[in-house]
């Protein structure tokens, strides 16, 4: 299929930031009131008759993360199971907003989200792991000379203001023998960040390793000193982000086609893995206007990353859950007594 024809496949909107459950809650209420005059191009000109729709709503605009689903849906893998994919940018309404109030199948979204959801009795779970450890690190200008979590002492941080946030920091600063208290926070946004800690605004930040990091050290050639948090496992926990998620309903209802999805698309990761070219390839198809050289050096980053084992692509484990969830109890962002297996689901990928 030409790529014309998929870039087409991605119905776009414009994203604003922030996500609290109870704003979550209550845009879920007010788009299930007002779903039913929307009609899907799902099945648009030129798709078959027989291809039965999902709808899979990004957590952001597209980038390498998604990369195996848009190589599945590029090479026409997807068709092949009877599927017909259609991809949704979030727009001002969250993932799992969209997937809450029925207007997405599947959705791509992040653990600290899926829990607080859950708990608060939105009906979805994560089925899925895009990417099996986390691949965030805090990050500051070389010749600020911060290499350890100690060394954050004083320093500031430029974020968006969350309580995972301080929580995180915190603890890697508590861990490493420092003074947590002293660390100083301001909010900033969708800031460029490689301005902000180059004019002092600020002197680290949270960024993701295979986008932000990638661009910033190997496409800008910015000296970084990087504190991996996949390197203080013993101190924060893992957890997973990004995650594929889907609603009790489509589990529930379309249980075949969930597994079909999720095996057509753990295919188009291992090959993802393979040939991070063609993840590229099949990405910027898509969204030509990504800079070429950033999605090309990502989609190699991430090729040896999404997991350790290619062939359990996807897997998640209940100690990784379990554990971050009490990390969120502690933070005070999910109430002490819920079960995080509620949270998620093995089931669909293993029938895939």
């Amino acid at each position: 299929m030409n790529p014309v024809h998929r870039r087409d496949r991605i119905r776009r909107g414009s994203r604003s930031a922030g996500l609290a459950v109870l704003a979550m809650a209550v845009a879920v209420a007010v788009l299930t009131g007002c779903g039913s005059d929307e009609q899907s191009t799902s099945n648009g000109p030129g798709a078959e008759d027989d291809l039965r729709p999902v709808r899979v709503v990004l957590d952001w605009t597209p980038n390498t993360n998604h990369g195996g689903m848009f190589l599945a849906d590029a090479e026409g893998w997807y068709e092949e199971a009877g599927l017909d994919v259609e991809f949704i940018e979030p727009g001002d309404s969250s993932s799992l907003q969209l997937l809450a109030a029925g207007r997405a199948d599947v959705a791509v979204s992040v653990a600290e989200e899926v829990l607080p959801a859950r708990a608060e009795g939105l009906p979805v779970r994560s089925v899925a792991a895009i990417i099996q450890h986390n691949t965030s690190s805090l990050v500051s200008l070389a010749e600020k000379g911060i290499s350890r979590p100690r060394h954050l002492e004083g320093r500031t941080y430029g974020g968006w203001g969350g309580q995972l946030e301080q929580a995180l920091v915190h603890q890697l600063v508590e861990c490493d023998g420092g003074d947590p208290s002293s660390v100083k926070f301001v909010d900033v946004g969708e800031a460029d960040y490689r301005i902000g800690l180059e004019r002092g605004q600020y002197d680290f930040v949270w960024i993701y390793d295979a986008w932000d990091g990638v661009r910033l050290a190997e496409v800008d050639g910015v000296e970084l000193n990087r504190i991996a948090f996949a390197d203080h496992t013993d101190c924060i926990p893992d957890w997973y982000t990004p995650l594929i998620a889907t609603s009790d309903s489509f589990a529930a209802d379309d249980a075949t086609d969930l597994g079909l999805f999720l095996s057509v698309t753990a295919r188009g990761y291992a090959q993802a893995m393979a040939d991070p070219a063609a993840a590229a390839e099949a990405l910027l198809a898509v969204s030509p206007d990504l800079d070429p050289e950033l999605v090309t050096k990502s989609a190699e980053w991430l090729s040896t990353r999404f997991v350790d084992d290619p062939d359990r692509w996807g897997a998640q484990e209940a100690e990784v859950w379990d554990s971050f969830a009490a990390f969120l109890v502690d933070a005070g962002m999910l109430e002490e007594g819920f079960d995080p297996s509620t949270a998620w689901t093995g089931e669909f990928l293993d029938a895939g």
